[in-house]
């Protein structure tokens, strides 16, 4: 790393984007050494426990210097690329006249241009804004190029030698998380996405048997591996996958909470047939136009109803003062898998908002998960939270406490089954709801009374009107 001593050199490092982080993955630079930037433009993305944050330059220069690789983890406080703020190109060309072969290789970054690093808005916590900046071509000379074939290695899941002199295959993370997964080379995959892009389907492709009307003669070889993909093409029958971002932030949140909060769950199965037919007539409201309306939306008002009458149910254990600190406001969260891991995105003050409100918060939640938006503000100071295990088609489980709060309610697939219904048995719409608490604060009657209330409410979707 070249040591830049000049005055007007400035030195950026990884800030702190979230509350007390560490540490953040450089996911994707969108500048090169010899770059102009201006104040405020993004010059790359990182990846906390929490989110996938883009980094603005606070200053106008050019960039001398990247410190880091793509994939790198950059402990908090660290500098991660020089500027050049007296400006003009002229002082970035000693850093870029280093290797050996940087002048013959200027032309290599044409057959690039074929292949820009655009983003799609389809990943949770990943932007949606494409770069212009080219990808970064191989530099000829050896050192650099086998650390930076090392660092790729490492993430494609192959370390053999070989690898500095291949070209590292478009791939979005989860897809190579999902090739590692099925032991799939991507430097075998044939990319249909754009700009050249692996996608999932490309992954799933390779695995898959070949169809007959293929001419291509290379994929009869398929078939010998396709019985046994977890052999994969280097013949490994296990994959190690390194735990960090979203994956190490709920390891480490689900141990202390499994190991520090005495854990209860009770379960109630109840019949939501009316709960659904209001959903149907809500979808007809003038008052809910335009809104999305759901059985989660009115499970979510019931446990707000649940809560107002059981206030002790909203509280945190303070071990530090041996206090119960009771919330007076409900940050309602909302458990959502995605494919960077399990997040937990909370909507503030729910208790206070309207049903045409709680249903925009919800839908804005959803969206904002989906173009990869959620900030980690939005996944701080939740009070309780619902897991909707049901869209798996699971019929319930005994989910674990987020850390900080004190219950959750899991809610189960809602399907027909045989109900006595006034008397006599017909198919009803049936649901199993799980409420897992914090046995250290809230008593088995409490814990109880808020699940009967949940299920009275869903039973009787009415009550939203008496009990409110």
């Amino acid at each position: 790393m070249t040591t830049m001593t000049e005055a007007s050199v400035r030195e950026f490092k990884m800030p702190d984007v979230g509350e007390g982080l560490t540490e953040a993955e450089i996911l994707k630079w969108y500048v090169q050494p010899g770059d102009t930037v201006t104040d405020g433009q993004v010059v790359c993305e990182v990846e906390t426990a929490k989110a996938a944050v883009e980094l603005p330059i606070p200053y106008d220069g050019v960039v001398r210097e990247l410190h880091f690789p793509e994939g790198t983890t950059v402990d908090v406080g660290t500098s991660i690329i020089a500027v050049d703020v007296a400006g003009g190109a002229a002082p970035a060309e000693p850093a870029e006249a280093a290797p050996a072969a940087a002048a013959p290789a200027e032309p290599a970054p044409e057959p690039e241009e074929e292949k820009p690093q655009g983003r799609q808005p389809v990943l949770v916590g990943y932007g949606v804004a494409a770069s212009s900046t080219k990808r970064r071509p191989r530099k000829g000379s050896p050192a650099p190029a086998q650390a930076a074939a090392a660092v790729q290695g490492e993430l494609n899941g192959r370390s053999n030698g070989h690898a500095a002199v291949k070209e590292r295959p478009l791939a979005k993370p989860p897809v190579r998380k999902l090739a590692k997964d099925l032991g799939v080379d991507l430097a075998t995959v044939v990319p249909t996405g754009p700009d050249g892009i692996i996608t999932r389907e490309d992954v799933h492709a390779a695995v898959a048997p070949p169809k007959a009307s293929e001419p291509v003669a290379a994929p009869p070889a398929v078939p010998a591996t396709a019985p046994a993909p977890v052999a994969g093409f280097d013949g490994a029958r296990e994959t190690r996958i390194p735990v960090k971002g979203v994956r190490k932030a709920t390891a480490a949140a689900m141990v202390g909470s499994a190991f520090t909060a005495p854990h209860v769950t009770e379960f109630v199965t109840v019949d939501v047939t009316r709960t659904l037919k209001l959903v149907e007539e809500l979808k007809q409201d003038k008052d809910m136009r335009g809104l999305r309306v759901n059985p989660l939306l009115l499970i979510a008002k019931a446990l707000l109803v649940a809560i107002k009458r059981n206030p002790d149910i909203n509280a945190s254990w303070d071990e530090a003062n041996q206090e119960i600190v009771v919330k007076h406001y409900v940050n309602l969260g909302i458990a959502a898998a995605t494919p960077r891991g399990l997040i937990v995105p909370n909507i503030k003050d729910a208790h206070a908002k309207t049903l045409p409100q709680l249903a925009e918060s919800l839908a804005e939640l959803v969206s904002t998960a989906r173009e990869g938006k959620t900030s980690p503000a939005a996944m701080q100071g939740g009070t309780v939270t619902i897991t909707n295990v049901g869209v798996f088609g699971v019929d319930t489980g005994t989910p674990i406490l987020n850390p900080g709060e004190s219950a959750i309610l899991a809610v189960g697939a809602i399907k027909p089954q045989p109900w006595v219904h006034k008397g006599k048995v017909k198919p009803r719409q049936v649901t199993t709801l799980a409420l897992s608490f914090d046995h250290r604060l809230v008593d088995g009657e409490l814990g109880s009374k808020v699940l009967a209330d949940v299920a009275a409410v869903l039973e009787q979707p009415k009550r939203l009107i008496t009990w409110a």
